[in-house]
């Protein structure tokens, strides 16, 4: 379960949830799963595209990546 706790760390809640709905959005357009599911785990989801989602990115398989913007560097101006 590390891959558990690395993606939980990594992420804010902000960007666990955009990948998560992204990754919904294009399972429920027909992607194919990224993770291995037995037709009774399916069921028992009810299809749910948005749980599968979840079990993909606790599994670590989602191939998104989150670009954040660095802090701008303050060049102090020279004086005259």
């Amino acid at each position: 379960m590390a891959a558990k706790e690395e993606t939980k760390e990594k992420y804010t809640k902000y960007e666990r949830a955009r990948i998560i709905g992204s990754r919904a959005l294009q399972i429920s357009m027909g992607a194919p799963f990224m993770i291995k599911l037995s037709k009774k785990e399916l069921e028992e989801m009810n299809y749910d595209p948005i749980l599968i989602a979840k079990k993909e990115f606790e599994a670590g398989v989602i191939p998104m990546t989150v670009v954040r913007p660095l802090p701008k560097k303050v060049e102090e101006e020279e004086e005259k």
